[in-house]
């Protein structure tokens, strides 16, 4: 119930509490999150979502820390464009340390390119257009740093991360043990990621990593065994809502019993081999069989079916409007 009302509370200003000393905010379809340090006051941002975002976390941070507050670090938990679209602005204006898994170094010194996503897994409009994501890395060479091998966080003494690949080599999940908190990042996200209605409706549902960017599905298995086994009590993932209690508990059991089933996609370049990388980064990709002209095709379809949908939607809606007014002048 309290969890709730900070959520509807909060919504107003464009951001929601996830949990004592910690907040998310929703950019178009990505989540990012802020985390204070109870024990000195400063606070860490955990991944920098869309370009869009910049304007939007500034003022996130405004308000909850105030004018012209910065954190003490930036901790990323995959690389992905829809994390740090406004990383590198962020990282140069404050002058902050960037933390990220030894592997995902590559996609952020500009040396490594991600796999490319996978339009042909199904499941929405998101998959849909994944040809289109860009995959290319960005360089924050100069304020990129590795994270402890001891599993710390720098500048969030209670927490520790846990590596969690899969969706990408050197993607990471963040977890407080006091508490039971998980910021999961994408290696399981609460709402079906494929689907743009989901995503943007932030309809609940415990589910594996984006089908569509995730390149290896053996070591995803693994990791949402590894969160599993935390035993969480609230996960906050990058996309969705902020999901808590038995309902958590049951959904993640039941995800990780049945991953195979629950997650993997039935079609899709990654499904039979995945993508091999090293700490150099991708060094091997499997053939694809994406026909890029019957996928636009497809897509517009998609998009043609969905406005066809929607208008007959609106105009039942104002048909039903004009009945009502109708029966009262009648009345």
């Amino acid at each position: 119930m309290g969890n709730n009302l900070h959520l509807k509370r909060n919504n107003s200003r464009n951001f929601f509490t996830v949990a004592p000393g910690i907040w998310g905010m929703k950019d178009i379809f990505v989540n990012i999150y802020m985390i204070m340090n109870p024990f000195d006051g400063n606070w860490v941002l955990v991944d920098a979502g869309l370009f869009t975002s910049y304007s939007k976390i500034k003022k996130m941070a405004a308000r909850l820390f105030g004018d012209n507050s910065q954190p003490s670090a930036i901790i990323l938990t995959h690389g992905h464009f829809d994390h740090v679209g406004s990383l590198q602005k962020l990282a140069e204006e404050w002058n902050v340390p960037v933390y990220s898994h030894y592997l995902e170094i590559p996609y952020l010194t500009g040396k490594s390119s991600y796999p490319p996503g996978d339009p042909t897994v199904g499941g929405g409009l998101m998959s849909l257009m994944s040809w289109a994501y860009p995959k290319h890395p960005i360089n924050i060479w100069n304020h990129i740093n590795i994270l402890p091998e001891n599993e710390t966080v720098p500048g969030l003494p209670e927490w520790k991360y846990f590596h969690t690949p899969g969706h990408s080599p050197g993607h990471i999940s963040l977890f407080r043990e006091g508490d039971g908190v998980l910021i999961a990042g994408d290696a399981l996200v609460t709402t079906k990621a494929e689907s743009a209605f989901s995503v943007m409706l932030q309809i609940k549902k415990i589910s594996g990593p984006p089908k569509y960017f995730t390149p290896d599905w053996v070591s995803a298995r693994q990791s949402v065994k590894t969160l599993m086994k935390l035993e969480p009590k609230t996960v906050a993932s990058g996309h969705g809502k902020p999901m808590y209690g038995k309902e958590v508990r049951k959904s993640l059991h039941k995800l990780s019993e049945d991953f195979y089933h629950l997650a993997v996609p039935v079609q899709g370049r990654y499904i039979l081999e995945p993508a091999v990388s090293d700490a150099s980064g991708v060094i091997y990709i499997p053939p694809s069989n994406f026909n890029k002209k019957r996928m636009v095709i497809k897509l517009l379809s998609f998009v043609a079916v969905s406005a066809a949908a929607y208008v007959l939607l609106k105009q039942k809606s104002k048909n039903k409007r004009r009945q009502e007014i109708l029966s009262y002048e009648i009345w």
